[in-house]
């Protein structure tokens, strides 16, 4: 990878990372049309590792709610776990949403899975489109009569269960888990931040998972000039997430999901259209 295709990655990464479009299917689709060669073990996890660029965007945005511990008194008589959890809930609801994402993603990248979903723009453009008509009507669905539920145990654990969907390429992380959140009677503003800062334990996991995996295969990819890239994609997705987050729980409030929905259907539609005709997404390289 050049510097230049790094710098363009990691726009693509930061713009789409909170948007319900799927930041590693437009990565995906990106590197296609720059001539980044798939199946190279460094642009898989370059791929993963600068979402957690962006993915620190959050903690930056919101780190008064996310660095946060509950002083608020406890009932009477609790026990020393029951004292120990009302303090840390709010961590404590993270390592809950977490644990479907850690068992169904080592299992899908043990099995090779991951990876091969990761070489293929025809799985990613056909997601797109299939989640771009659910888009359209997920509004009425699930935001009929939104609640201002709380997350709890519960709720957290089955908005981890929506997230697992989201090893699909194509998919989103950001639009299953905050459906998830919707389903479980958020609204679409506190389903959208949760997702936020579930992103967070998660992508650092899938992170350190990588590293840990490149380092153990072949240490020959930590070239100076690799970690240099990984350090700028990492810094740019962080940079441009942090503008864009912000722009998309005002727009997301205000309009729903229904604009995302149209965009993912002309995208994924386009996409496929272009490789039944016989044509290459390589456009460079």
């Amino acid at each position: 990878m050049t510097l230049l295709q790094t710098i363009i990655i990691a726009i693509v990464e930061g713009l789409t990372e909170f948007l319900p479009v799927s930041s590693t299917g437009h990565m995906i689709i990106t590197q296609n049309l720059l001539g980044v060669p798939q199946g190279d073990p460094f642009v898989h996890a370059f791929t993963f590792i600068i979402q957690f660029g962006a993915i620190l965007s959050v903690v930056c945005l919101y780190w008064k709610r996310f660095f946060r511990l509950d002083y608020s008194p406890v009932a009477e008589g609790s026990g020393a776990w029951e004292r120990f959890k009302h303090k840390w809930y709010f961590y404590w609801l993270l390592v809950i949403g977490v644990i479907p994402a850690v068992v169904i993603g080592l299992l899908a990248k043990k099995s090779g899975l991951l990876d091969w979903l990761l070489d293929s723009v025809v799985v990613v453009a056909i997601m797109l489109v299939v989640g771009g008509v659910f888009m359209l009507f997920c509004d009425k669905i699930f935001n009929k009569g939104a609640e201002e539920n709380k997350v709890n145990e519960k709720r957290a654990l089955k908005i981890g269960f929506f997230q697992c969907i989201s090893v699909i390429p194509g998919v989103s992380r950001s639009m299953a888990t905050i459906v998830g959140g919707m389903q479980q009677g958020l609204t679409r503003k506190h389903a959208a931040e949760f997702s936020f800062f579930l992103a967070v334990p998660t992508m650092a996991g899938a992170t350190i998972l990588d590293l840990f995996d490149l380092l153990k295969e072949n240490g020959a990819w930590a070239t100076g000039n690799n970690i240099f890239l990984l350090i700028v994609g990492c810094v740019v997705a962080f940079v441009v997430a942090l503008f864009a987050m912000k722009w998309f729980v005002a727009f997301l409030t205000k309009y729903g999901f229904k604009a995302f929905g149209v965009y993912r259907i002309l995208v994924g539609g386009f996409i496929l259209v272009w490789l039944l005709l016989g044509h290459s997404l390589v456009m460079a390289g």
